[in-house]
């Protein structure tokens, strides 16, 4: 941890008040939960878990003329989790969330180079990730071009782990990483035009995913799945009223050759600011899913969103699940109330059922309800928040826990704090 002590004492030496700006903040972010059925149905033999996890940065950056430079150090702690008077973090959780270099090429060019967040729109297949402690970043590289309402960035990545017997790469790039749809290679093409009350977004993604033949010694690198997502974003607000559309198509292979055929998703959001004080929104989203066919698959999977935002808080779909499963509709209803300045509570109720058949025959997976509620305090943000499940028999035979062997309720609560301190600005000082 040294080095990374040492990188921000340089940064800090390096400051030139005339010419550059530097920043210096962090964030200090508890989150107490009680998981009752979060994630999946919970057995009646199953005690509920109660945790309190922390994640703590260290942000840093550097504007110049040329160039922008970033650093963002992360660990997240759960608490307890280090025996005591150990030297060191037994769960290995402190990296480099980001380190990145933004290049000005003139004329409304640039090129960002390094690890990152990658987040656009409503972040459906691109998204920071940010209610998960540890986040979402990508090692990537772009091409970015900006002018009056129309941007461009044109995405690459090849990644690669040295993960070699001998301690050295010296033959081949097999890329031995896996899970979770961690790619070898990525190329994206998003452009977005922005009007007066309406704005659309194009998106081309291709990701590789690494193959392997045979297992253990026998195990060899045998060519690259390519899985390409297109699609657009469609974005309308005039007045009190706002309306959004995702739409997008899968094709190619999944990782293992897995040959993808027809997948889409399309989603559809209403929203009505009725007073200052309450708005509300309807939606719809379907997902579609396996369709059972051998050696192929219809179902499309959002990749790198932040599926937490997407068919409800409780994370029962496409949050590390039912990636090649039934597929989801997703009907809903929220209500937002802004209780003072500074306060305010969200009310949202999602009906799930599968967009393709269980065995059984059973579509309708159960109803969802999210409550959240949220204060502002000087310096620093609450937020506490309760979810119950309502799960129908297609839920549990999704789930694989019978009724009879689940909990009689299926809840989730949570408490979280947000400070967002910011130590230096020299900017203030120009």
């Amino acid at each position: 941890m040294k080095k990374y002590y040492l990188l921000i004492v340089f940064a800090l030496v390096s400051i030139n008040l005339t010419f550059a700006q530097f920043t210096l903040d962090g964030q200090f972010k508890p989150r107490t939960e009680y998981r009752n059925g979060f994630g999946s149905i919970i057995p009646d033999a199953a005690d509920p878990g109660y945790a309190i996890s922390t994640r703590l940065r260290l942000n840093t950056g550097y504007t110049f003329d040329s160039y922008q430079f970033y650093v963002s150090l992360q660990d997240v702690m759960v608490w307890g989790e280090n025996r005591q008077i150990l030297p060191d973090d037994q769960n290995d959780s402190f990296a480099v969330f980001e380190a990145w270099a933004n290049i000005n090429l003139g004329k409304g060019w640039s090129t960002k180079l390094g690890r990152q967040v990658l987040s656009y729109d409503d972040q459906r297949i691109f998204g920071g990730l940010d209610w998960a402690q540890q986040a979402r970043n990508h090692d990537a590289g772009l091409l970015k071009y900006s002018k009056d309402r129309f941007m461009m960035d044109i995405g690459l990545a090849f990644s690669q782990d040295f993960d070699n017997p001998t301690g050295f790469q010296s033959v081949g790039t097999a890329f031995n990483t896996s899970g979770f749809f961690t790619y070898k290679t990525m190329q994206y093409a998003y452009l977005k035009q922005k009007w007066d009350s309406f704005s659309g977004s194009l998106l081309l993604l291709n990701n590789g995913f690494q193959n392997f033949t045979g297992e253990g010694e026998e195990r060899a690198a045998d060519g690259v799945s390519n899985l390409q997502t297109l699609g657009t974003h469609l974005n309308y607000k005039k007045g009190s009223f706002g309306a959004s559309l995702n739409a997008f198509i899968q094709t190619g292979e999944r990782q293992g050759e897995l040959s993808v055929e027809g997948a889409y998703l399309l989603g559809l959001d209403l929203n009505y600011k009725a007073t200052s004080k309450v708005g509300f929104g309807v939606g719809m989203e379907v997902i579609s899913g396996n369709d059972g066919e051998a050696g192929e698959t219809g179902a499309f999977f959002p990749l790198y969103g932040t599926n937490h935002k997407f068919n409800g808080f409780m994370d029962y779909f496409y949050v590390g699940n039912h990636a090649n499963s039934i597929g989801l509709f997703d009907i809903h209803a929220s209500a937002k109330f802004q209780l003072g300045e500074t306060s305010s509570l969200l009310v949202k109720v999602l009906n799930f059922s599968g967009e393709q058949e269980l065995p059984s025959g059973e579509k309708s997976l159960g109803t969802e309800v999210d409550l959240v509620f949220s204060k502002k305090f000087k310096g620093y943000g609450l937020a506490i928040g309760y979810s119950q499940m309502f799960a129908s028999d297609g839920m549990y035979e999704l789930k694989g826990v019978t009724e009879e062997a689940a909990a009689d309720s299926q809840n989730w609560a949570w408490v979280q704090l947000t400070f967002k301190p910011k130590f230096l600005n020299t900017a203030k000082n120009d």
